[in-house]
């Protein structure tokens, strides 16, 4: 069953499929750009994907010919105020933490470009799967603006000299450097974009809903951690991993050569 639900602005679309949600920037003649309401919106949705213990998978893309080209220039010039500024980089970093901290796998799934804050939004995804003609770059530099916030998500994605590069001269990468960079997961043809986007959430899906969640917890923490911390916060997730009723269902399953049932959340 489809369930399709569009907030009141539009400017988020959302389709729920029986546990995978699809989110979708809906600005195709701005190319998707971040403005204030875009932002409000797909923060309302992240909210309220966190607290739906339903939701095992999320995909975000854009509509039309890009997938982001980051934040509405012309509404910042209108506001030409530091506080104003501030503000509106607190919120979009708070929307990206939001990705990062939510309990199950965000894909990006990129078809056009993704520039700037749309890079950023890329490399704050847990997976992204990009067409082979998709582009990405970083490149305030080229309007007197160096990109800082999407320098937070980037040199934490790709290597900081490759991260540097891209910062520091605007310039624009494809797809197999992307991919070969780190900074998406997978490159496909146009045509083949939408199945493979759909066999990753299918992965996802067929996998433990508890577990996954576990792994989503412990896995960015336990990066911005010394060596010995992340091994004992990793140690302390596993152990209650263990403790659920799907390790014990999986391992059993294993031992007994037959195919697990998983508990369903939210059911």
């Amino acid at each position: 069953m489809v369930n399709s639900v569009k907030n009141s602005s539009d400017l988020v679309l959302r389709e729920d499929r029986e546990g995978a949600v699809y989110l979708t920037l809906n600005r195709p003649d701005k190319l998707n750009t971040l403005s204030e309401a875009v932002l409000g919106s797909l923060q309302q949705q992240l909210d309220e994907i966190k607290q739906d213990p339903a939701v095992r998978c999320v995909v975000i893309s854009g509509q039309g010919r890009g997938f982001c080209a980051g934040h509405d220039l012309q509404q910042m010039r209108e506001n030409p105020q530091q506080e104003y500024y501030e503000a509106l980089f607190e919120r979009c970093g708070q929307m990206m933490q939001s990705i990062v901290a939510l309990p199950v796998p965000v894909i990006a799934k990129v078809d056009g470009i993704a520039a700037a804050a749309g890079c950023q939004l890329v490399a704050s995804c847990d997976l992204a799967i990009a067409s082979s003609t998709s582009r990405f770059a970083v490149s305030g530099i080229n309007v007197g603006l160096f990109c800082s916030t999407p320098a937070v998500a980037l040199s934490r994605s790709i290597s900081a000299k490759r991260a540097f590069d891209m910062l520091v001269t605007g310039d624009i990468i494809d797809a197999q450097t992307a991919v070969d960079w780190g900074l998406i997961s997978q490159v496909v043809d146009g045509e083949e974009l939408d199945a493979a986007i759909e066999a990753k959430v299918a992965k996802i899906l067929s996998k433990s809903p508890s577990a996954v969640r576990y792994g989503k917890s412990m896995f960015h923490p336990q990066r911005q951690m010394t060596l010995a911390d992340a091994y004992s916060f990793a140690g302390k997730v596993m152990a209650e991993n263990m403790m659920g009723a799907d390790a014990g269902e999986g391992i059993d399953a294993f031992l007994e050569k037959r195919e697990p049932v998983w508990q369903q959340p939210g059911r």
